[in-house]
């Protein structure tokens, strides 16, 4: 059973009996944006045992708590709601004491988890000092970003904080996320409000290191573990859910996005399809509950879809797990991953990436998708493109497919982006021989046709789209949206039976 706030509270007030000091929690400091209304910003903190502690604000509105007792070492309030901007001074005082907080501003908080490609850093990426030239014009974008630690149990606040809150420079944007910044300074280019970013990532990491003991119990997972050394990041079970999301949980934050999965192409790839859902639903449940219900309990999700790793391979296992990205069905959100936008990145291969192929440098691409979900999901836009074209009909016909989308296309040729499974069963198709190359014939406004004559009379039992480690070149997939900006995402089919 998930354990309350307050219990939490007497959990960890050994660790604070002793504290006399009235103080915030480690993630509040100047310079930070709390989430804007309508929902109500928490802050919370330590102090003298029975103290009474008052949380004023000042700035375009004021405000004035009543007094809070601190008790077994800790004291919270939850702020009215406040509109966007700033900046605001925030005064937290007891009978005896005082702390401050500068130059706070109020807008949408955003929470940027994942491994390595989440932390990729802005020194890294294409055209890294044009883009770092650029921060001067987003001084309400902030950023902050966790420490990397672990921890056995969950914590109550962050072990150690890597970057506290600032108004953002070039050089201190230098190793911040890319794929957070930019999907912030995207988002505030449309918002025109302050944009606040919360990094807490760690390279080489899977996702079981990230789900609670819950979480992972959904899925079969919790006594599968992994003790092993990785060279990258830990992988033993909920060790970076305890040390570097549980601490965040009584912040009110809008919404999250997700950069993840190559660590798990090879470990429980397969239970990736639950494991995934299973972390996000967990979240959204332990941030509502957490922040007294001032978290939304179906805050916007966004995640990014595998982009490339080995080019020359014959292995499905980034195929596969991009499939288990979106609970197999192949797009998002869905039916069991409500509230969920997705970024397809498998066009954007970097064969030259000085960090490996597995991290490729264009994350402005990357972060513009993401916005673009996160506009139509996260703030119900409904006139956003954000998702490239899906199949909404496959028709057989005589020796050709005709894969009829959901939006209009602009389509190339291609050879063997798309691939049938020659056979009477579904059952043959797990072999890798029974796929063959289905060259596009035609294409309409809405349609592809393509030729079955590879399974030479055959029977055809399945049918799938960009099925490779690495499908095509940079920004060269055959299948776009009409204005050749989104990627049409993998998919795989089966026929009931086999089809001629």
């Amino acid at each position: 059973m998930f354990l309350t706030l307050c219990a939490l509270f007497v959990l960890s007030a050994c660790l604070h009996c002793c504290d006399a000091q009235l103080r915030l929690a480690s993630y509040y400091g100047d310079h930070m944006v709390l989430q804007k209304s309508p929902a109500r910003a928490v802050l919370w903190g330590y102090g003298p045992e029975g103290a009474h502690v008052t949380v004023s604000l000042s700035g375009p509105t004021q405000q004035r708590t009543s007094p809070v007792t601190v008790t077994e070492g800790i004291w919270r309030v939850t702020l009215d709601p406040v509109e966007p901007g700033g900046p605001y001074m925030v005064n937290v005082s007891s009978e005896t004491s005082t702390v401050n907080m500068t130059d706070v501003l109020f807008g949408d908080v955003w929470l940027c988890g994942g491994q390595s490609n989440m932390r990729f850093h802005m020194s890294t990426i294409f055209n890294a000092s044009s883009e770092l030239a650029l921060t001067p014009k987003y001084p309400h974008v902030r950023p902050f970003q966790a420490a990397t630690k672990v921890s056995e149990t969950e914590l109550l606040d962050l072990i150690q904080v890597q970057t506290r809150w600032a108004v953002p420079t070039a050089g201190g944007l230098s190793q911040f996320s890319a794929v957070c910044w930019l999907f912030g300074r995207y988002l505030y280019d449309v918002l025109k409000y302050p944009i606040g970013l919360v990094e807490s990532c760690w390279s080489g990491t899977v996702v079981e290191a990230w789900s609670s003991s819950r979480a992972l119990q959904e899925c079969d997972l919790e006594r599968v573990n992994s003790n092993a050394v990785n060279p990258h990041g830990p992988r033993k079970n909920s060790i970076l859910w305890n040390a570097m999301i549980h601490p965040l949980l009584n912040m009110t934050i809008y919404g999250a996005i997700w950069y993840q999965g190559e660590s798990n192409t090879g470990y429980h790839p397969n239970q990736y399809n639950c494991s995934f859902p299973a972390m996000i639903d967990d979240w959204r449940m332990a941030f509502h509950q957490g922040s007294g219900g001032q978290t939304d309990p179906d805050f916007p999700f966004g995640f990014v879809q595998l982009s490339t790793c080995a080019k020359h391979t014959s292995s499905e296992s980034y195929s596969n797990l991009r499939w288990h990205q979106t609970e197999d069905t192949g797009f998002a959100p869905n039916s069991k991953m409500r509230k969920t936008f997705m970024a397809v990145a498998l066009d954007l291969p970097d064969e030259t990436s000085p960090r490996g192929p597995i991290h490729p440098r264009d994350k402005q691409d990357v972060a513009y998708r993401l916005m673009l979900g996160a506009r139509a999901v996260a703030y119900n836009q409904t006139d956003v493109l954000f998702l490239g074209p899906f199949p909404k009909e496959i028709q057989p016909l005589q020796n050709s497919i005709e894969i009829v989308y959901d939006q209009e296309v602009s389509v190339t040729q291609s050879e063997d982006i798309y691939e049938i499974c020659c056979s009477t069963t579904r059952a043959a198709c797990s072999l890798h021989s029974s796929w063959v190359p289905a060259p596009i014939l035609s294409w309409a406004l809405a349609s592809v046709r393509i030729s079955t004559a590879s399974c030479q009379g055959s029977a055809v039992a399945g049918l799938r789209y960009a099925w490779q480690n690495w499908p095509c070149d940079f920004k060269a997939c055959p299948v776009y949206s009409i204005n050749k900006v989104l990627p049409a995402p993998p998919f795989i089919f089966y026929y009931p039976q086999g089809n001629n």
